[in-house]
């Protein structure tokens, strides 16, 4: 059987259903935890000097299956590789599907209608993972640079609506620091990039140094030549004694 459409499970009436315990088992209320979805947080490159960052959020409450989440990044990150390039902008998923979802299973097929009514208020087994979303809440977030705004802008619009459950709206803005800190790839290349120059500098110095050497030891063989030379030419010059 398919998925379940995901209005059966938009709702957010009952209570969290989250206790993982991994250290301390006697805590652990929940015996199996489905696995996660959500393949990537972190796509594209964090290293450009990105001016924009453009924000999907919720304008509802609502809880959103991971697999949701995951056709969205899918989507939205194969149009940018596509029309952007995979070096021009940097995208992270900012949520995390710690909501535990769980269906009592009934059974299905042709006269399965005695058995599948089920007990009433079943507590259900885990069978996967959603995200519980509060009124603005960042969904999603890219980095852009100037030039590519306005196309992300409009593709988040047209292909985020048929992908999650709940209204949205997008928001442009200049505030990098927001999406919190890149990964550590990108850090560790700032780093190399600011003890560039330094290197640099001292590299420039030691090649200026060897070629001032070169161009004495030059200037001096010349030198020596030009006086080897005309010592040569004043004892043509001098007339023979008879």
């Amino acid at each position: 059987m398919g998925l379940r459409p995901g209005h059966c499970y938009s709702s957010i009436k009952h209570r969290p259903y989250t206790r993982v315990a991994i250290t301390v088992h006697e805590k652990n209320y929940i015996g199996t935890v489905p696995p996660v979805r959500i393949r990537q947080f972190n796509m594209g490159n964090p290293s450009m000097p990105y001016t924009h960052i453009i924000d999907l959020i919720a304008d509802d409450a609502v809880q959103i299956r991971d697999n949701a989440i995951e056709a969205l990044r899918i989507s939205i990150n194969r149009f940018l590789i596509r029309n952007v390039g995979k070096e021009n902008y940097f995208m992270r998923i900012r949520v995390f599907p710690h909501q535990i979802l769980r269906e009592h299973k009934q059974a299905q097929g042709a006269g399965a209608d005695r058995v599948s009514q089920g007990m009433s208020h079943a507590f259900g087994k885990p069978i996967g993972r959603a995200i519980r979303v509060k009124k603005g809440t960042i969904v999603l977030s890219i980095l852009a640079l100037p030039q590519h705004v306005n196309l992300i802008e409009k593709t988040l619009e047209k292909r985020a609506k048929s992908k999650l459950p709940c209204s949205l709206k997008v928001k442009t803005h200049t505030d990098l620091k927001s999406i919190g800190t890149l990964p550590r790839k990108a850090i560790i290349e700032e780093k190399i990039e600011e003890a560039k120059p330094e290197e640099e500098k001292a590299a420039e110095e030691k090649a200026a140094e060897a070629t001032e050497k070169i161009e004495g030891k030059e200037d001096s063989k010349k030198e020596d030549k030009g006086e080897a030379k005309k010592s040569e030419k004043t004892s043509e010059k001098k007339p023979e004694k008879k």
